[in-house]
């Protein structure tokens, strides 16, 4: 189990603050700004826009890569847009310093290492994040509502003549992780020809609101409370949010990785939803650091592992 530091005990009045402040980012989310281009890596790209399948308008890139026959559909974790998360400037330094995540994740070399492997590049903004429609009240699920947004990534792909016959893989990142994991459960054969996925750092809200309350000095029995102020913004039990269970429905060859001793979460939680896959599967911790950021970086740093298991499946 990972160690977490934990603040002083807190407060009546900082513990309500807590609870209330936490909870109403599940209703009405702090949007990050699609911040980076592709133009800043010289690759040439088309600014897109297509509908989930509930209709929710879904703006992202499409990033050609001529000659290719290969795709990856790539989303983004929780507060980010598709471009990353600039939180090395405030709202978001100020938000995320206290688990030392207070720098930028920049995603767009992410973009350039796929392109100049060989692939095409689609990468999009989930709903009520980035350039995307607002949808559900703008309330955040953790990946239930996202789903489909991921299954209308997929129908976007398959309605264009030009992409239709491509083979495809998937870059599920966090709460995409989670949201292509409740796709999955939802209509799995809307996954048919999809030949791999790797999903970096997927999540459980109760996990990561445990992780949270005693990081800022707050007895666990809190957690009922804030479920039920999460609750009350977007009508889910903390249980329902969670892929461990949905990740049974997992039907692609899938690669995990987390930051082992990330404060934000535990590494039961990841282990759980590693353990629930059935189809071929494989995970790797992330050493060395307690920052959830250095996860979503990763890949920029040291993309061979990931890379390999693209080329492996998709070839």
């Amino acid at each position: 189990m990972t160690d977490t530091k934990t603040a002083p005990a807190a407060t009546a009045e900082e513990i309500e603050q807590f609870i209330r402040t936490y909870a109403a980012g599940f209703g009405a989310t702090l949007r990050s700004p699609v911040w980076h281009s592709p133009a800043e890596a010289g690759l040439d790209f088309h600014e897109i826009t297509f509908p989930s399948t509930d209709g929710v308008p879904l703006e992202g890139w499409y990033i050609p890569a001529p000659g290719s026959d290969k795709l990856i559909i790539a989303n983004h974790p929780l507060w980010f847009s598709r471009s990353g998360l600039p939180a090395h400037i405030e709202p978001w330094k100020s938000m995320w310093a206290p688990t030392g995540n207070d720098n930028e994740v920049d995603f767009i070399p992410d973009y350039k290492i796929l392109h100049d492997a060989g692939y095409h590049v689609l990468a999009y903004d989930l709903r009520n994040l980035g350039a995307s429609g607002a949808a559900n009240g703008g309330v955040i699920s953790a990946g239930v509502y996202e789903a489909r947004d991921v299954l209308g990534s997929l129908a976007y792909v398959r309605s264009r003549r030009d992409l239709d016959h491509l083979t495809i893989g998937l870059f599920s990142r966090c709460m995409g992780a989670n949201a292509t994991m409740f796709a999955m459960r939802a209509e799995p054969a809307a996954f048919d020809g999809v030949r791999a996925m790797v999903a970096p750092q997927p999540l459980s809200p109760r996990v990561t609101m445990e992780q949270s309350l005693v990081a800022a000095g707050i007895p666990a029995r809190y957690i009922d409370e804030l479920e039920q102020r999460v609750r009350l913004h977007n009508g889910f039990r903390l249980d329902d949010m969670s892929p461990v269970q949905p990740a049974r429905s997992v039907n692609v060859p899938t690669l995990l990785y987390q930051v082992r001793d990330d404060v934000l979460t535990r590494p039961d939680d990841i282990q759980a939803v590693y353990d629930n896959i059935t189809v071929e599967k494989d995970l790797f911790w992330i050493e060395d650091s307690t920052r959830r950021w250095d996860g979503y970086r990763y890949f920029a740093q040291n993309p061979g592992r990931i890379l390999d298991w693209f080329d492996r499946h998709m070839s």
